[in-house]
């Protein structure tokens, strides 16, 4: 596309915006007015000076400028504006939260902001190497657009279903362990059965035929042959894959329905109709198909894993509600009192947690135990060749995220199966198996970290195969030293990844049970200490080193400056 035609495309959605603020501040009163007059002001600036950029880096550098601009503002004039009611008449420090962390978050905006892209920093240089190549910058603009679309669809309700009725139902349940259930699913599948939307089932039946078929290629002789052909064969098994996910997705959406149909979610008027049936399993179907098409799209054409990708985006989409909600809690005081508050003390243990866990989370997903391999050396005529050491990589967390997706999968059926069953049938044997499978109970945890355990034993034993590694090597003349090729060293890989697996199974289990913890000794709700441990955040941070990874990989490719190190600026790129 031409350079000259996005930039004035740009340059005239940031005047519209601009003038459209700048009428709507001129209705207004008070500080209303003033921030709105000059967020169309910023704006109106900033598409100017887009019309005189010479690079891609300067539109999105002063685009950007212009909607962070905008939201500082409207953070801190709000803040201000805040501030003055309450100067009008007696407060309490209480009142006093949300505007000091209104201007707080405001600053550290703005502060990120020019140490971003401004300030003489290294991510500000990676981020002039990324666009001024324009194959890297097309990647993740095309990834960003699918993103965005993912989004979109994520908020498209199903035909006849009563959002209010199910907003309802949904918020009074969800403390329950029907509740928690969902809540779990749809942080890591991608999808919204809370609200019944397209995208409800999310990329989860895909990722489970993914699994089913990754378990019978070691079981079936077929499958394990169509592996080994290559590509022909795994394209083979990706088609197979895609129609094992509609078939689930079928199944899914059958239950699903029928479930809301009998809670009375649906309209009245449409609550029997066979039409409005069959569009509801079509819709949640399709709505599968979609996000796994997307996915495909990103692979090929995109930068990152796509299934991951969407996954993360519905993950990081909660991170906003989640930190609203905090805010909502918090008191000045250091405890926070006998009110349900959050006191400084512990915020500041929230902090000190997640930036914890975050660094744990990369150390233990970086992980490798390095194995040393010796190349035989091999004679020709007078020449010897060969004789190099190099080291085979076993990760520590080989498994990566599964075993407490498995793990938290199947400790959602106990759960919600003896509620069900002290429900309807109260007697001293439900109620002590109700209680006993709550989630912040201790044979619930007890259980929850076993399984995380065999799970990641399980999950590697089917991916790690230390007879095969052993055949590669010694046919391609490489040994350990002090082994014997074959049986022995077969015997010393799988004896080394059982003990690093256990490390990372532990340090797995821990991160599982962080979020409850904190639920349970600090009372603070698990939609907020889920940001603190679990599955979501390692998902994110393993996404996000991947991205970064991939950006790396690109950037060294052509010899640029990368996230990693280095501060070269590409060669003729700027003047």
């Amino acid at each position: 596309m031409n350079f000259r035609f996005i930039r004035l495309l740009i340059a005239v959605v940031l005047g519209i915006v601009g003038i459209m603020l700048a009428i709507d501040g001129m209705g207004a009163i008070g500080t209303t007015r003033i921030v709105s007059v000059i967020e169309g002001l910023v704006f109106l600036v900033a598409a100017g000076l887009v019309i005189r950029a010479s690079s891609a880096f300067d539109i999105f550098r002063w685009a950007t400028t212009a909607v962070l601009a905008s939201l500082t503002l409207r953070l801190v004039g709000g803040a201000v504006g805040d501030l003055l009611i309450l100067a009008d008449g007696p407060f309490t420090t209480r009142e006093l939260v949300t505007p000091v962390l209104k201007i707080v978050t405001g600053l550290l905006i703005a502060g990120v902001y020019y140490y971003a892209l401004w300030a003489e920093s290294r991510i500000r240089r990676v981020l002039e190497n990324i666009f001024a190549i324009p194959e890297l910058l097309g990647k993740l603009i095309f990834t960003l657009s699918l993103l965005c679309i993912y989004r979109i669809g994520f908020h498209i309700p199903l035909p006849g279903l009563n959002s209010d009725r199910i907003k309802e139902i949904m918020g009074a349940a969800e403390q329950g362990p029907w509740g928690q259930a969902l809540q779990y699913l749809s942080m890591f599948t991608g999808g919204n059965l809370q609200q019944s939307t397209l995208f409800g089932l999310g990329i989860m039946p895909y990722i489970s035929a993914s699994i089913i078929f990754q378990l019978l290629v070691t079981v079936v002789p077929a499958l394990e042959r169509l592996q080994k052909e290559g590509p022909v064969g795994q394209k083979k098994i990706q088609e197979y894959t895609r129609y094992a996910t509609v078939v689930l997705c079928v199944i899914q959406a059958v239950f699903w329905i029928n479930f809301m149909r009998k809670q009375g979610l649906l309209y009245p008027e449409v609550a029997d109709s066979t039409l409005i049936y069959l569009i509801g399993i079509l819709g949640l179907t399709a709505g599968t198909v979609f996000l796994m098409w997307l996915g495909e799209q990103i692979d090929e054409y995109g930068i990152g894993s796509g299934i991951s990708l969407l996954i993360m985006a519905g993950i990081v989409a909660r991170l906003p509600g989640a930190i609203v909600d905090l805010s909502s809690m918090v008191s000045f005081s250091l405890t926070g009192g006998d009110t349900g508050k959050i006191g400084a003390i512990k915020i500041l243990f929230l902090m000190g947690a997640f930036i914890f866990i975050v660094a744990g989370a990369i150390l233990i997903t970086q992980g490798q135990r390095r194995i040393p391999i010796q190349q035989a050396k091999q004679t020709r005529g007078r020449r010897v060749y060969g004789g190099q050491r190099q080291y085979m990589p076993l990760r520590v967390n080989h498994g990566g995220v599964m075993p407490i997706i498995f793990a938290s999968s199947l400790m959602i059926f106990p759960n919600v199966l003896f509620n069900w069953l002290q429900s309807n049938w109260n007697n001293a044997l439900t109620q002590t198996l109700a209680d006993a499978f709550q989630m912040r109970s201790y044979t619930y945890t007890v259980i929850y970290i076993g399984l995380i355990f065999f799970f990641a034993y399980f999950w590697t034993t089917i991916q790690f195969r230390p007879k095969d590694m052993a055949d590669n090597l010694r046919d391609q003349g490489h040994f350990i030293p002090g082994l014997r090729p074959g049986r022995r060293t077969a015997e010393y890989l799988e004896r080394v990844m059982e003990r690093i697996t256990y490390c990372g199974a532990a340090f797995l289990a821990v991160i599982a049970v962080i979020p409850m913890t904190i639920n349970n000794m600090l009372g603070i709700p698990f939609r907020i200490s889920a940001f603190v441990g679990g599955t979501g955040l390692l998902i994110v941070v393993s996404v996000a080193l991947d991205i970064v990874q991939r950006i790396e990989a690109n950037l060294v490719m052509r010899n640029y400056g990368g996230f990693l190190g280095g501060s070269t600026r590409i060669k003729g790129a700027y003047r």
